[in-house]
Formats: structure tokens, C-alpha cells, sequence
């Protein structure tokens, strides 16, 4: 028997939660292209994930369900190299929240462990927080330029 959790990270930004919408819910195909470094090919609803954790880490997701109202992606990791070995199930919530004069982004996790000892996806989180800010650093590029 597992351990079933979920874990939430909010990440407020300066850019507009659109574009992370849009990205992650029409545009999955456009995030190679801005932060190479964290995530090196993706197809629409799968994508090849880089690293985690210094090993290379090779991840396919199925966007199950694209809410334009509530501004929220959620994906289901259908297979992973490293991820579904420490877990049964990994679900993936990327929601823009308003809040104002900013946005923020709220990612959550909910999971499946495959048994009581092991890790958390906090590499996970950690992984989604570099890869808000880097996203955020490009389009305040862009929209400066």
C-alpha cells in the first residue's frame, strides 16, 4: 500500500498568467524553445523533459483537461523514466490565479507513492518553480524588445 499526497507551490509573476496558459495548454511545442535548458523537445500533450535532479529524466504527459475559465492545464504523466518509479499515478495542475495587479502561478501535484519510503516530487516543484521564473524572464524580454 502507498502513501497519496498533494503538494501546491504558488509563484507570483510579473508577466501575464496568459502566456503561461496559453504555453502550457495550446503551445507545449514553444517551451524547447525558451528554456532549453530545463526542457529539450516536446509534442503536443508528451514531451521530453531534461533533467531532475542531475539525471536525465525522460517524461510523457496527456493533457486530460484544458479549462480556458479557470485558466488551468492538468496533465497526467503517463510514463517516466525516473518518475513513475518512485510513484503509481502523478497528476500535474498548472493554474493561473489573478491577484490583483500581479498574477500567480499555482502549480500542483498530486501523487501516488509506490510504497512509504522514498521521495516526494519536491524536485518536482523545484524543476517548476526555475522553469515559471525562466518563462516570466523570456516574455519580459520580449515584451520589453
Amino acid at each position: 500500500m502507498g502513501v497519496t499526497g498533494k503538494l501546491e507551490i504558488e509563484v507570483d509573476i510579473k508577466s501575464s498568467g496568459d502566456v503561461f496558459h496559453e504555453l502550457l495548454g495550446n503551445n507545449p511545442h514553444h517551451i524547447p524553445n525558451i528554456i532549453p535548458d530545463k526542457v529539450h523537445g516536446c509534442d503536443l500533450h508528451e514531451g521530453d523533459f531534461g533533467q531532475l535532479e542531475g539525471k536525465k529524466c525522460v517524461v510523457k504527459e496527456k493533457v486530460v483537461e484544458l479549462d480556458e475559465e479557470k485558466k488551468l492545464v492538468r496533465m497526467e504523466v503517463i510514463e517516466g523514466s525516473t518518475i513513475l518509479e518512485d510513484f503509481k499515478s502523478m497528476t500535474i495542475i498548472m493554474q493561473v490565479i489573478p491577484k490583483g495587479e500581479i498574477d500567480a502561478i499555482l502549480w500542483t501535484f498530486t501523487f501516488e507513492k509506490t510504497d512509504d519510503i522514498g521521495p516526494y516530487p519536491t524536485a518536482l516543484m523545484d524543476l517548476a518553480i526555475a522553469a515559471t521564473r525562466d518563462i516570466e524572464a523570456h516574455h519580459l524580454t520580449e515584451a520589453s524588445s
